[in-house]
């Protein structure tokens, strides 16, 4: 807590903070989520629904369910990050899938609405 309400900070480090232990905090979730579900096998579809990066030779991958795609390294800025729900794995899940089906999509809506 102190390193968030430290003085010292910049509005930029306390925003990259922030995303740092959303993200973390996710990760925790969902670990305890594979622990608790008793997931012994990378073929589970517990395990293989989560958004996970692997390194192929010298390139990065982002792989979900069946797709896989090269990283690209896209960077969009350093936005703020609320929190990461069930939701937000969903529509991740979701998205990943249909750009495998040579699909798009275009989520849109105030925040928590689906």
């Amino acid at each position: 807590r102190e390193l968030i309400t430290k003085p010292k900070l910049t509005r930029v480090d306390r925003q990259v903070l922030s995303a740092l232990i959303v993200i973390e905090v996710h990760a925790r979730d969902v670990v305890q989520d594979l622990v608790d579900e008793n997931v012994q096998s990378p073929n589970d579809f517990l395990w293989m629904s989560q958004l996970r990066y692997y390194w192929f030779n010298d390139d990065l991958y982002v792989c979900a369910v069946n797709a896989s795609f090269p990283y690209g390294y896209e960077y969009l800025g350093n936005s703020g990050r609320l929190v990461i729900t069930p939701l937000t794995d969903r529509c991740y899940l979701t998205l990943t899938s249909a750009l495998h089906l040579r699909f798009g999509g275009a989520p849109s809506g105030p925040a928590g609405t689906g």
